[in-house]
């Protein structure tokens, strides 16, 4: 057994802000990808994969009770592949907010829940946000609270524009330029994030009313110029924003910023050499970096290793 594959997402713009219905932007990132297999001489990873999806059956079988209406699953199905040797074979790192759990539940959906909504027929807003919906609540296992939208992603395959919480749509993002100057690239941080903690710092900051007006005058305002400058291929505006986006980050969301990039995180912003922000909740993993010109965006970061996602 071999199911089809699952590839990671990056959200372009949107993290923290989508949980106050800013916009976002997710994209499917097709370097990393993971599949289900199976394998009777489990060992390693996949012997760890497949001790998880013991769990993570044990959950989806909770949920199924709690909430029929919501998604049901072949459980019979499920539980026998899974004592048959099934794991999730992926090369997407884990804490790097990239999707890992997205994927695998993307893949768990496609094969196991009954009457699911596919990709190939008429994904009108309803559908979506019942997908989402589905979704939350089958990533919820992993991250204790969970948007849906990596799974989403994964899934379908499609850029999604999330306009607030009740209205997200699959978009269609310029195509890359690949003789293109400028980019998006990932640079890897070297430590693993996890979102539970980060969220909670979120929250708490939440409760100062100082931190609820930079969120809303500034934050949400860049993201939601960042979105629209991204999808209308306004590269000069989106530029501006991003560097606007990527001061208050520094500014006020520092605990996300894993303290030894605090000064290349500013030394972009003095230099214009490129501009960084969080990927997905911060804390570690991997840090979205944005530039006009890539040859100098690599000699500013020399000793770092950039990896490229989209092409201006």
């Amino acid at each position: 057994m071999k199911g089809p594959l699952f590839y990671s997402k990056i959200l372009l713009f949107g993290e923290y802000g989508i949980i106050k219905d800013s916009r976002g932007l997710s994209i499917p990132y097709n370097f990393f990808k993971g599949a289900l297999k199976k394998d009777s001489d489990l060992k390693g990873t996949s012997l760890e994969s497949n001790s998880g999806l013991k769990d993570y059956y044990r959950y989806l079988q909770a949920l199924q009770a709690e909430s029929p209406g919501l998604v049901s699953f072949d459980l019979m199905a499920m539980k026998a592949d899974i004592e048959d040797g099934m794991f999730f074979d992926s090369s997407i790192p884990q804490g790097y907010g990239v999707g890992s759990s997205g994927a695998l539940v993307a893949a768990i959906y496609d094969r196991y829940a009954h009457d699911k909504i596919t990709v190939l027929e008429n994904l009108t807003r309803e559908k979506l946000l019942n997908l989402k919906a589905i979704f939350a609540r089958m990533e919820s296992f992993f991250h204790g609270k969970s948007s849906g939208l990596d799974p989403l992603n994964s899934y379908l395959s499609l850029p999604i524009l999330i306009n607030s919480s009740d209205h997200i749509e699959s978009t269609i993002i310029p195509s890359q330029n690949p003789d293109g100057k400028g980019a998006v690239f990932l640079l890897d941080s070297g430590s693993v994030g996890e979102t539970a903690p980060m969220v909670q710092i979120f929250m708490e900051k939440m409760k100062q009313e100082g931190f609820r007006k930079v969120l809303k005058d500034e934050f949400i305002r860049y993201t939601d110029a960042c979105v629209e400058d991204f999808i209308s291929g306004n590269v000069k505006s989106l530029f501006g924003n991003i560097k606007k986006l990527s001061h208050v980050v520094l500014d006020h969301f520092s605990p996300m910023i894993p303290k030894e990039f605090h000064q290349l995180w500013k030394q972009g912003i003095e230099t214009n050499a490129y501009y960084l922000k969080l990927c997905g909740s911060g804390g570690g993993g991997y840090i979205l970096g944005f530039t006009e010109d890539l040859a100098m965006a690599r000699e500013a970061l020399k000793g770092h290793r950039l990896e490229v996602v989209y092409n201006f």
